[in-house]
């Protein structure tokens, strides 16, 4: 009895789970190599129905195989039931193939697989397949390992491209021996590059390659985005990785069992990728005003949540920017909002993930304002601009002009509203009745005597202001004085305090902040080339730091490493995913740019 129930208790736990039928297969096999197919059931099944398999020859099968299982955990039991069919095909031709799905019946119900697409590659070339046997022959005796059946290419998507324009940059593997763990060495330092690696998934799958006339299995190590930061001919180091392979060891024979059972070793063995080149265009002249260095194809639409509303009701601006490039250097749009509009900081949801064509996805920039005034406003068109690779020219979208109608809380429009200006979020108040009706009796004068003090005030009247204005005249003279020593004083400092701020981001590398690292070393420049150059922090920007450096003398590959330093900052506020070398190597070469341009500017 007890036996019974926990056969019934198994088999209906079984029966709970949603009844599957999988069909799985190497998605790339060898013309002339056998492969398996195999159909897997998680239930009792009857009335299997194989497919219709075209473009290959069935060698066996099919041959069926059950297993059951039962555990209990904490009092709870579980069960599961597989049930496999399995075939061994052989390709009849090269080419992509499918085959459709197979049927099966699970508790009276029909369940369907899903479908199969299979590669066929051609077979080795003759010419190469009789050196390649024979160093694999070599290899599994554990003599030596050829590396032509054991490398790694380095695969380029672009090698022409524009500054800022996205190139893919790939490590794969070839071989023909038995891999069994490999690591990256020592990579490339990306010098005039920001990088955006692509995510590990850390199980690297092997599948078959046609190559050259030959078939390896491959896989790929290391994929990432690199975004040109200067023109010119840009170079990728060298890179290597270290590989552990089973080869079968060369022993001699001691007995009987030495044919019978195959002795294996492992041996490491180091690839080294060779270095790669990379031709970079400038951006040509003519660069609107909007244009912050943003490279790809992009689009932009943009909503208002209501277009007529009452005072203090909430309305939110909503700018949604898609496409894919450099999306990181996106800038939040600069939307100028009537002064009635208390505005709020946006909201920016950025929605990016890494594809062959850089970040791919959108930035949603919401912004939320209410309106403290009743009136007809208008919120401005705005626009951003980008560089179009593909079309080789500059775009520019922008936003249309929204008209908000604010009613008053009786639901009606007020002439000739007041408007104020709310930065500092008071609300809106009505000014009061602040003229006074003018007398139109009759005004009756009358001569009075003129005392000795009262000209004396009139005197005081008269000169106190000139006084006023020479003081003020003089005061002016001294601010401008002192501001210019101020100036100079700053430009004197500004070393000084930049490496201050240095040593804070050094403090924030040590404990691992990166974004706040990656915050302080840009402050540390800006600051510095802002009292530096006599800049305000206000009006800087690249442009008109670019524009004083050329005129001080500065040298375009001190300027172009600059942009580098600014550049990496500015992604990786964003997507600080960089490691610790490269936040060292970013807080070295700040420090040494800094100190190079101390000593080129001199004020």
């Amino acid at each position: 009895m007890i036996v019974a129930v926990f056969m019934l208790t198994a088999f209906s736990l079984a029966a709970n789970d949603e009844a599957k039928l999988t069909a799985s297969a190497p998605g790339t096999v060898i013309m002339g190599r056998p492969f398996q197919i195999t159909y897997t059931a998680n239930a009792k099944v009857t009335d299997f129905r194989a497919p219709a398999i075209t473009n290959f020859d069935i060698l066996a099968g099919p041959f069926k195989s059950e297993s059951y299982s039962s555990q209990i955990i904490n009092g709870n039991m579980t069960s599961s039931v597989s049930i496999t069919f399995t075939y061994t095909l052989q390709a009849q031709k090269t080419g992509t193939f499918t085959i459709p799905s197979a049927t099966v019946t699970i508790d009276g119900q029909k369940v369907t697989s899903n479908g199969l697409s299979i590669k066929v590659l051609p077979e080795d070339d003759k010419s190469s397949s009789s050196s390649s046997s024979s160093s694999s022959q070599s290899a599994a005796a554990g003599s030596s390992i050829s590396a032509s059946n054991l490398f790694i290419r380095p695969i380029i998507s672009r090698t022409n491209v524009f500054e800022q324009e996205a190139v893919k940059l790939t490590y794969k593997l070839y071989t023909t021996y038995d891999v069994i763990q490999f690591s990256n060495k020592s990579m490339p330092d990306f010098k005039g590059f920001l990088k955006q690696e692509f995510e590990q998934t850390g199980n690297t799958q092997l599948a078959y390659e046609s190559y050259n006339g030959r078939n390896f299995l491959t896989a790929v190590l290391y994929e990432v985005i690199l975004y040109p930061q200067t023109s010119g001919e840009l170079v990728i180091d060298k890179a290597t990785f270290e590989a552990i392979i089973r080869v079968q060891s060369k022993q001699p024979v001691r007995s009987i069992f030495d044919d019978f059972f195959e002795s294996y070793s492992n041996v490491a063995r180091s690839i080294e990728v060779p270095a790669t080149r990379i031709h970079v265009k400038p951006l040509p002249q003519g660069r609107p005003v909007s244009f912050y260095g943003v490279v790809g194809q992009f689009s932009l639409t943009s909503s208002v949540s209501a277009n007529q509303v009452k005072v203090n009701d909430a309305v939110t601006l909503k700018i949604n920017i898609g496409g894919s490039g450099n999306m990181k250097l996106l800038k939040n749009p600069d939307i100028k909002f009537p002064d009635a509009f208390e505005v709020y900081d946006p909201k920016v949801t950025n929605n990016f993930k890494t594809s062959a064509a850089g970040l791919t996805g959108n930035k949603i920039v919401e912004i939320m304002f209410i309106p403290r005034h009743a009136g007809t406003f208008e919120i401005p068109s705005t626009e951003i601009a980008y560089f179009d690779p593909k079309e080789n020219q500059y775009k520019t979208m922008r936003t249309p002009n929204y008209s908000i109608q604010v009613l008053k809380s009786d639901g009606t429009v007020e002439e000739n509203p007041v408007v104020s200006n709310f930065t500092n979020k008071e609300d809106v108040k009505q000014l009061g009745n602040d003229i006074r009706h003018i007398y139109t009796g009759n005004i009756q004068l009358q001569k009075g005597e003129v005392y000795v003090f009262e000209q004396f005030v009139s005197w005081l009247i008269f000169i106190i202001p000139l006084l006023i204005s020479l003081v003020l005249y003089l005061l002016f003279r001294k601010q401008v004085k002192d501001n210019a020593d101020q100036n100079m004083v700053k430009n004197r400092k500004a070393n000084r305090i930049a490496r201050r701020r240095l040593k804070f981001a050094q403090k924030l590398l040590r404990e691992g902040n990166k974004e706040k690292f990656y915050e302080e070393v840009m402050k540390a420049v800006w600051s510095y080339l802002s009292d530096k150059l006599i800049i305000p922090v206000a009006a800087i920007n690249k442009e008109i730091v670019i524009e004083k450096l050329t005129s001080d003398k500065v040298s375009d590959e001190l300027i172009s490493r600059l942009k580098n330093i600014l550049n990496t900052c500015e992604y990786a506020r964003f997507a600080p995913n960089s490691g610790q070398q490269e936040m060292g190597n970013l807080y070295e070469e700040t420090i040494e740019v800094i100190s190079q341009l101390e000593d080129v500017i001199k004020k």
